[in-house]
């Protein structure tokens, strides 16, 4: 086994270069550093799928636990969010991000604002907001973060529930998440 030196590598043109074969092992040293100036595959991976959606329009609510009808699209990576049926479904397995926020209008007296992610159809209890107040005639405005894990065929949702009964205010109630990679 020996050493070479050299300062630059290029294969014949308009062909690849291979460094190794199946079944070796390729080190690159402590204190090594690699610089791509070009395009990589095949290392780390992506943040993917990936969605944020929001509301529409202002939407009004049942008196109880509502799902929000998230149905415009800020992006969607993979195409698994679902604007008719408000949910994403990633399958791909894994664990997810989600992010979420909400505001409502004027409130009353000790009013409560609940805000929380679904999986499955069920409440998931790590990602749950709630606030409330005994001071009446302002807007509030919660955000929350969670992270769940995911089969392949899991789905999730937003609800939300306000005591005072108001509407989610279009302009600033969203849902997003993202695939955490490495974990």
């Amino acid at each position: 086994m020996g050493t070479l030196f050299v300062d630059k590598l290029d294969p014949q043109s308009g062909t690849s270069l291979e460094i190794g074969s199946s079944g070796d092992t390729i080190t690159i040293p402590s204190g090594a550093t690699i610089t791509n100036n070009g395009t990589q595959t095949g290392f780390g991976g992506n943040n993917t799928p990936s969605f944020f959606v929001k509301l529409s329009g202002n939407q009004s609510q049942s008196g109880s636990a509502t799902k929000l009808q998230l149905n415009t699209e800020v992006w969607d990576s993979d195409g698994k969010y679902d604007t008719s049926n408000y949910r994403f479904t990633p399958t791909v397995a894994g664990k997810y991000v989600f992010m979420y926020g909400t505001n409502v209008g004027a409130m009353s007296d000790g009013y409560s604002l609940f805000l929380t992610p679904y999986k499955n159809g069920s409440s998931a209890k790590f990602g749950s907001l709630r606030y409330q107040t005994g001071s009446a005639g302002s807007g509030l405005y919660i955000t929350g973060s969670t992270i769940l894990e995911s089969d392949t065929d899991d789905y999730f949702e937003l609800y939300g529930h306000s005591t005072d009964g108001n509407h989610f205010d279009a302009e600033m109630t969203y849902f997003a998440g993202y695939k955490l990679i490495g974990v």
